[in-house]
């Protein structure tokens, strides 16, 4: 599915392919939740990173978050530094993909079927999970990848 996204000012705008387009996994660590989060989580797709094109570089910042033992993560936070709106996450370390915000995409996204809610264990105390039947909740990382999950559902090639 080709999926657009833009900032809210409008300054940057993406474009990419995905196969991982349902916006399902809800992550409330606090890195996501205080970079991106609203209601206190952030979703994020799967994208193919040769397919990602960019429009308005010039306007990007990059945020790589402290990890608890001191150490950088090498996960890159975009944003847009005009009206600071959360973008996507690229990781090196898994360079053949690209991670947009949900709240980014302009394109309608489809309804996920359920939600796995993840990093719990981090969430905020304010934070009310509103688990659905058949969500699952994870305290740390699920056990299956954006992907196995859309495979899963019958919707890997969406």
């Amino acid at each position: 599915m080709r999926l657009e996204g833009s900032c809210h000012c409008q300054a940057v705008r993406f474009s990419l392919e995905s196969a991982q387009p349902y916006p399902f996994m809800r992550c409330y660590c606090s890195i996501c939740r205080k970079t991106a989060g609203a209601g206190g989580f952030a979703i994020n797709l799967g994208g193919d990173y040769r397919t990602f094109e960019v429009q308005g570089r010039e306007h990007l910042g990059v945020y790589q978050a402290r990890m608890e033992d001191g150490s950088t993560s090498s996960g890159q936070r975009h944003f847009c530094t005009r009206c600071g709106s959360a973008l996507w996450l690229y990781d090196p370390t898994w360079p053949d993909l690209v991670h947009p915000h949900a709240s980014a995409i302009d394109t309608p996204l489809p309804v996920p079927p359920d939600h796995v809610h993840l990093m719990l264990g981090s969430k905020a105390s304010w934070v009310e999970v509103a688990a659905g039947e058949g969500d699952r909740c994870f305290d740390d990382y699920p056990d299956e990848s954006l992907a196995q999950w859309h495979e899963r559902h019958g919707l890997g090639g969406a």
